[in-house]
């Protein structure tokens, strides 16, 4: 059983659509819940920005109190690790929990127009590939698998909804 748990996050997303498309992919149940998480020691004053591994943390301590596979957490709040500026998701490879973030996928971070429709589509790309990093995928180079790995939003654009043969 795969939990999408969505937390700080205020998306009209196509939820329904997202966790027939998990399911599809990685055979898995997937079901939706909404909560409220203390997040707040994950946040960085000086960055003002949430540490993603501290979250994958507070998410594997709400996955031991259940019986289920997988939780990914979805959020609007801006992540980093610390080696890089900002990351869209992070995952625990061939593990138990991910996070992704929509903070950077909105046209309108960028000075663009709003495009609801490319928000869900990232999101539901970003959310496949953290999964996969959870059942112990790694990149791949194809542009177009859902693995391939994505620096800027244009990388995740350019993604379609699918694991390759590879």
């Amino acid at each position: 059983m795969i939990i999408i748990l969505g937390f700080r996050y205020w998306i009209n997303l196509n939820i329904q659509l997202l966790c027939d498309s998990v399911k599809k992919i990685y055979f898995s149940e997937v079901t939706f819940q909404k909560e409220i998480l203390d997040v707040g020691l994950a946040y960085n004053l000086m960055r003002r920005q949430y540490n993603s591994s501290l979250l994958l943390n507070l998410l594997k301590q709400k996955k031991s109190k259940n019986d289920i596979t997988k939780i990914i957490g979805l959020t609007d709040i801006d992540l980093f690790i610390p080696i890089l500026n900002y990351v869209f998701s992070d995952a625990e490879f061939n593990g138990e929990v991910a996070v992704v973030s929509s903070h950077r996928f909105h046209n309108e971070y960028y000075g663009l127009e709003k495009n609801d429709y490319q928000l869900n589509l990232r999101i539901h790309k970003e959310v496949l590939h953290s999964l996969g990093h959870t059942f112990g995928l790694i990149h791949c180079m194809n542009s177009k698998c859902v693995m391939n790995s994505s620096t800027y939003f244009e990388n995740i654009d350019m993604k379609e909804i699918f694991l390759c043969k590879k």
